[in-house]
């Protein structure tokens, strides 16, 4: 695979017979942008059942790290499945999941010695940091960012404020949860410079928040995307993480810090934090880390995770296999792919912003890395958001053989394998040009 080859018409006769048997026993709440089913990948490339080909810029939802079925992750994954799939590292203990650990530790964006909960989702890592700061504080209250996800099960749910639909139909929530405004400065309601607009979020909490709903001795933690991803793509300004950082040290919350899509290299940086000079008390990852198997991670310094036996497992959580597979993954990462993604990042960022003069539409480029988000807005002045337009360019990169994404209501991510090229960031580029030209523009 060597670049987008579309064979047939989309979707193609086989991918058509494989959605009508979908729509009979798959859950209907599932979102499916656009009709691709696939049959394999291969680095920066998919194949759908049909024969087509495809440019990817999702990666699997900024999953497939290494790229797809890398030769490497492979082979680390039959090598341990040969030996054995499971042996529930809640009772049992297995290297694997040791050498993962002191991998993590290595990596770990605040200082140590850490340990790490193990997982088999984003979701599940934040459920465990959560239920650790309320553990460790004793204290009850969380605070979370509008335009924030952090997942689907009820606890991460209730610290997620990206879209209604998300939330509709499941409440009551957890109590003792609350929203401020995330540092989104190219949406500034006070018009600020983006220092002032990061300063002004802040102060709703410190000024608004914890004078009128909560007391900040019962706050046990701040959990915040460090770039929000679900939410737009939005990337805050540094001051916003190192000011919300001295906040919860004032009041003595936890910081906890959500890489579940921006970490793994995604940046340019092991973790998105890092470019803030900002340490957490808590980390957690999912998606990139182990390269398109389930695992979820809750990571913090050894004082901090020192609840005892029982207070917290999971049977599957860092099954041998996935940490097998996050163990190639992090290898890969450290040695090259985490400098290509800063390397190709800024090259593709770039290229995307050149689309500003060609097309009134894009309002705004941002991203870190390989980690790039195109807001769309029918005035550049009022910033009117450009939702189905938005819509429609993801379509029309469809049609010409490059997957992309929505993000918020009216961006679009590229969170491309970090095994992406030059070359292929410029073919991206070209494809998105031509599909911008086919959008209606009002």
């Amino acid at each position: 695979m060597n670049g987008p080859l579309l064979k047939t018409s989309l979707p193609g006769p086989k991918a058509k017979a494989i959605i009508e048997r979908d729509a009979k026993v798959v859950s209907s709440s599932y979102t499916r942008d656009y009709p691709l089913v696939i049959a394999r990948g291969e680095g920066a490339f998919v194949e759908d059942v049909d024969g087509n080909v495809f440019l990817d810029c999702t990666a699997g939802i900024a999953v497939a790290s290494t790229g797809h079925s890398h030769p490497k992750v492979v082979q680390a994954i039959t090598d341990q499945a040969q030996k054995f799939l499971h042996m529930s590292g809640t009772d049992f203990y297995y290297e694997p999941q040791v050498r993962l650990g002191e991998e993590l530790s290595a990596i770990a964006p605040m200082k140590g010695p850490h340990r790490s909960f193990f997982a088999n989702s984003g979701t599940e890592a934040n459920e465990a940091a959560l239920k650790l700061a309320r553990y460790t504080t004793k204290r009850q209250a969380i605070i979370a960012f509008l335009g924030a996800f952090h997942g689907r099960s009820m606890g991460s749910l209730s610290v997620t404020a990206s879209k209604v639909t998300q939330r509709r139909g499941f409440g009551p929530f957890v109590p003792g949860v609350y929203h401020a405004p995330y540092a989104d400065c190219y949406r500034c309601p006070l018009k600020l410079s983006p220092d002032s607009c990061a300063a002004e979020c802040l102060r709703f909490i410190d000024e608004e928040l914890l004078v009128h709903l909560v007391a900040p001795d019962e706050v046990a933690a701040i959990i915040v995307e460090p770039i929000q991803g679900e939410g737009g793509y939005i990337v805050p300004p540094d001051v916003f993480h190192q000011r919300l950082r001295d906040l919860t040290r004032q009041h003595g919350m936890l910081l906890i810090v959500d890489e579940i899509q921006s970490g793994m290299g995604r940046t340019g940086r092991m973790f998105a934090i890092e470019h803030t000079g900002v340490e957490p008390d808590v980390v957690t990852m999912a998606k990139g880390i182990a390269s398109g198997l389930p695992l979820g991670v809750a990571t913090a310094p050894a004082a901090t995770m020192a609840w005892p036996p029982g207070t917290h497992a999971s049977t599957f959580g860092g099954n041998p296999v996935a940490c097998a597979a996050a163990i190639a993954t992090i290898a890969l990462i450290r040695e090259s792919l985490m400098v290509n993604a800063a390397t190709v990042g800024a090259h593709m960022i770039a290229g995307v912003k050149t689309l500003m003069g060609k097309h009134r539409l894009v309002g705004d480029v941002r991203g870190r890395g390989l980690m790039i988000g195109l807001e769309l807005v029918r005035d550049r002045e009022t910033k009117e958001r450009a939702t189905t337009e938005r819509d429609a360019l993801v379509r029309e990169c469809f049609k010409r053989g490059l997957l992309v994404l929505g993000a918020g209501r009216n961006a679009v991510r590229l969170t491309p394998p970090l095994v992406f090229t030059k070359e292929q960031a410029d073919q991206a580029v070209e494809i998105l040009d031509q599909a911008l030209d086919a959008v209606p523009d009002r």
